[in-house]
């Protein structure tokens, strides 16, 4: 078998990584152990070799040979993970490699890195490192919380492991002076019940720092257990009027994410209000519809008529794309009068030719055969835009359906002539799919 580490070494001297990588794994894997064993600084030489001078995938496939070493590999990663002259690439690997040994002894090596680095880089290789080992770490990794330098990496491995047992050190720096510290341990607690975490959640949505709001606002929209909390709609609903716009729009989707009935008025008294930014406005016509009730689609079928005058022409288009995404029967009815009602009573809408446009793709959306009518209005449409809108979305009707009345059309002598365009057209390009 040394004539395999022999290979090894000639493969070197050509810079051939991949023949390099290949003959190291079939020596430890073909190898008595004791003679793996000692053979291990020749082996580790030319792994480090590649990890330095490969590529990629010849990094990707000698990090397979490092766990069969086992712990003599820790030095090396080590000095390698050290080396700032080395590729960030080689680096990271090394640090990947040390995470994945699940060794006592490469724990202590990280820890240590991470104590007297000074390279933030480094840090963060190190910290994922720390996190690929899970539990084993949890202890190392809250010791480190303790200490300023190192309690922002510390906690975002601990946030990456994901274990019952990270609760506690997490809830530990809940209330750190550092908010990006705050920030990742509350996102990382969205994941646990416990009443605790769930005190903690609500009461990070009033910090003092903006970031820290938006996360703890977007975790209690993943918390399904504490939809039916009395106080959450109001507590979100008040930060849709936050000074922090990207925090208005979490708290928005958040709502709509837990399609509380009571958040409607709130939601529409944000939309409507004249000084809501466009952003904002946008996402709260999203979280309307998210709550899907028959209230929101009401809430926002009586926004419409505010176009153009205090409604903005992408909130307008907003609104009615998301009268497309309604879920059941009845409602997708209730949608599909909506939108034709919009398309024939609205002078201001008739002369938009985007929102024409838009009313034809949510109609195509609804996928019911309320839209047929509608849809063979916007046939004839004078812009081609529409037209085309128009026939991709009778394509989502019945084929069978839409076919036969668009002949029944074409047989009518009084048939306005640009109706009849329109459906030539339509038939020109789908003709063969609908007689299927």
């Amino acid at each position: 078998m040394s004539d395999l580490i022999t290979q090894a070494q000639i493969a070197a001297t050509q810079a051939n990584w991949a023949t390099v990588a290949l003959l190291l794994h079939r020596f430890l894997v073909e190898t008595e152990p004791n003679v793996a064993r000692v053979a291990s600084s020749q082996l580790l030489d030319l792994a480090i070799q590649v990890l330095q001078a490969g590529d990629f995938q010849e990094q990707w496939e000698v990090a397979k040979v490092f766990p069969l070493i086992g712990q003599p590999a820790i030095a090396p990663l080590m000095t390698l993970l050290e080396d700032d002259t080395a590729e960030l690439e080689a680096r990271w690997f090394a640090a990947r490699i040390l995470g994945n040994l699940n060794d006592p002894v490469a724990i202590i090596a990280l820890v240590n890195q991470l104590q007297i680095s000074e390279d933030e880089d480094l840090s963060q290789m190190v910290a994922e490192a720390l996190a690929n080992l899970g539990t084993p770490a949890i202890a190392a990794l809250t010791h480190l919380l303790d200490t300023p330098d190192t309690r922002q990496f510390a906690v975002q491995a601990l946030a990456q492991i994901r274990q019952v047992e990270t609760v506690a050190p997490l809830l530990s720096v809940v209330n750190a002076d550092d908010p990006a510290v705050r920030a990742i341990a509350i996102e990382a607690l969205s994941s646990f019940h416990a009443l605790q975490v769930s005190d903690v959640l609500v009461a990070a949505v009033a910090d003092p720092v903006a970031a820290v709001r938006k996360v703890a606002i977007a975790s209690l929209g993943a918390r399904p257990d504490l939809n039916q909390r009395p106080d959450l709609v109001n507590l979100l609903a008040d930060r849709l009027w936050d000074v922090n716009l990207s925090v208005c729009q979490q708290a928005a989707l958040t709502l709509g994410k837990l399609k509380r009935e009571e958040a409607v008025p709130l939601l529409n008294q944000a939309l409507v209000a004249e000084q809501t930014p466009l952003p904002l406005q946008l996402d709260l016509v999203r979280a309307l519809s998210w709550i899907g009730t028959r209230t929101a689609l009401d809430s926002l079928q009586t926004c419409l008529p505010l176009y153009p005058a205090s409604l903005p022409l992408p909130v307008c288009q907003e609104i009615l794309l998301m009268l497309g995404r309604w879920e059941t029967a009845e409602l997708q009815l209730i949608a599909a009068q909506v939108l034709a009602h919009t398309l024939t009573s609205g002078a201001v809408i008739s002369q938009e030719s985007a929102l024409r446009r838009t009313i034809a793709t949510a109609l195509g959306e609804l996928r019911h055969p309320a839209t047929l009518e509608p849809l063979i209005q916007l046939l004839g449409d004078v812009d081609a835009g529409v037209r085309l809108h128009a026939i991709a979305a009778l394509r989502a009707l019945n084929p069978a359906t839409v076919y036969t009345y668009l002949e029944e059309l074409q047989s009518r002598p009084n048939l306005p002539e640009h109706l009849r365009a329109g459906i030539d057209i339509a038939f020109n390009e789908w003709k063969t799919e609908l007689s299927l």
